[in-house]
């Protein structure tokens, strides 16, 4: 355990915590304190000390409040955690004090046509599971740690992931229902944050409040179709996605890009159905839609490597999902391979995007392997990029960032910790008021909101918003 911080009296805190459980192992307190940061070197370099003083884990709503009050009591700071699969840092104890951990609040609540309510640390593929089973019904969005992430992680530090092809970022309206949340406060509040209101905490870090349930929408449950498409070029490989999610009756669920030679080279399971010059789009397709996307894969001149539904069961013996080849798992894969890689979160934004991409294409090469996430955006078509880099130095990086956004291209910096710097792109004016609101010592995730740390802090920038919705809400 870390020396005791003068600022806060941790034994106390602990002593009014009563029977919540609590552990101060440092291996076990160290281990909850880390999320996926690593997957950056600058986050290395800045964060691989951080840690916790103690964890907390509550097993009720009624556990949170009361542990949440005597943070309030002692100044504790309090950094909420639900399975750590963020990459951002946003699981980070950057002041230390208490991880108030989630892990035991799983339960599945209700289940109903069209909606799914549950706890904040419910896995997401535990959810579907149950809800496939009670109405043959599953979530709209996932992440591709769907396997290990909690649905209260997704929407506190999530943006999107699995399925925004179809029904576009976590945080567009309708995306999700309701969020139950605790705030920070001496008597703690306990809300229900509904429409514009949820703009407040979704994205948020756990910054202004802690949510312990939430509410989602559900849509017709498939045994997806893993697929693999090669082509000799990457930018035909774009334009082929494109295509594809503007095909409004071919259902499909993932839609990726992977330039040459990182599917052959970091798709280590599939690497025998892929040649190391091809570039690949790898998707999900509705069993039904099967049929009709064999056709138009012929007419766009796509090369079928893999169908899920056509393998040998010896083909498909340690295969991974599709999901798990896209999205961050797709940097995941490269850095089991060659660990001094990294990689950015960038967007393409419409209408220009294709050019945008060839463009960029053109500038890095082989130093900036390509990925693409085609998403929808306000009902168009657009790109996230998630390219892996091949880092030499931060200053080298920060140069690729900036050649990035002349082109056109905002980076959502994955090297920076703050919501600000990373995810956002500048200070939300809605979650900061509901902060001053809901944690007026600011005990929750401190350090992850430049506007609360810096008063001074210009977030009327005229820089991009990830989510017009925000704009709406402020």
């Amino acid at each position: 355990m870390s020396a005791p911080n003068p600022a806060y009296d941790l034994a106390a805190f602990r002593a009014d915590l009563g029977a919540i459980a609590t552990e101060d192992n440092p291996k076990l307190v160290k281990q909850k304190s880390r999320d996926f940061f690593w997957y950056s070197p600058v986050l290395k370099r800045q964060l691989d000390d951080v840690t916790a003083d103690l964890v907390v884990t509550p097993k009720s709503e009624a556990e949170v409040v009361a542990a949440v009050a005597a943070a309030y009591r002692h100044g504790v700071p309090l950094t909420v955690r639900g399975a750590g699969t963020g990459n951002y840092g946003q699981a980070m104890p950057l002041s230390g004090g208490a991880i108030l951990n989630l892990a035991e609040m799983t339960a599945v609540k209700a289940i109903g046509s069209g909606f799914v309510v549950a706890e904040a640390g419910a896995i997401i593929e535990a959810i579907d599971t149950a809800t496939r089973a009670h109405s043959g019904q599953e979530l709209r969005l996932h992440p591709s740690t769907y396997r290990s992430a909690t649905i209260g992680g997704f929407i506190a530090g999530g943006s999107g992931g699995v399925g925004s092809v179809r029904w576009g970022g976590l945080r567009d309206h309708g995306n999700i229902i309701r969020a139950r949340v605790v705030t920070c406060e001496a008597t703690p509040r306990v809300l229900d944050l509904t429409g514009d209101d949820m703009h407040k905490v979704s994205h948020a870090y756990g910054t202004n409040g802690v949510i312990t349930e939430v509410e989602m929408p559900l849509t017709a449950a498939y045994d997806w179709v893993d697929v693999l498409c090669g082509f000799d070029d990457y930018v035909t490989a774009a334009r082929f996605g494109d295509a594809l999610a503007r095909q409004d009756g071919l259902l499909a669920k993932e839609i990726a890009v992977v330039a040459a030679p990182v599917p052959h080279d970091y798709f280590l399971r599939h690497q025998k159905f892929i040649r190391r010059d091809q570039s690949v789009a790898v998707l999900a397709i509705a069993p039904f839609a099967i049929g009709a996307f064999a056709a138009f894969a012929a007419r766009m001149q796509a090369e079928i490597l893999y169908r899920s539904d056509t393998a040998s069961d010896e083909e498909k013996k340690g295969l991974p999902p599709a999901y798990e080849l896209t999205w961050n798992h797709t940097t995941l894969r490269g850095l089991r391979v060659d660990p001094s890689i990294t990689y950015l979160q960038t967007l393409y934004p419409a209408p220009d995007h294709l050019e945008k991409v060839a463009t960029i294409a053109g500038i890095f090469g082989d130093e900036v392997p390509e990925h693409l996430e085609f998403v929808r955006f306000d009902g168009d078509v657009a790109c996230f990029g998630l390219p892996i880099v091949r880092f030499s130095t931060e200053e080298r990086l920060e140069e690729i960032i900036a050649l990035y956004e002349a082109n056109g291209c905002p980076v959502f910096n994955p090297h920076r910790y703050t919501l600000e710097e990373g995810g956002m792109k500048q200070t939300d004016a809605v979650q900061l008021a509901f902060k001053r609101e809901a944690d007026p010592k600011g005990l929750l995730n401190p350090g992850k909101m430049i506007a609360w740390e810096d008063p001074e802090f210009d977030f009327t920038s005229e820089k991009t918003y990830l989510f017009k919705g925000l704009r709406v809400a402020g």
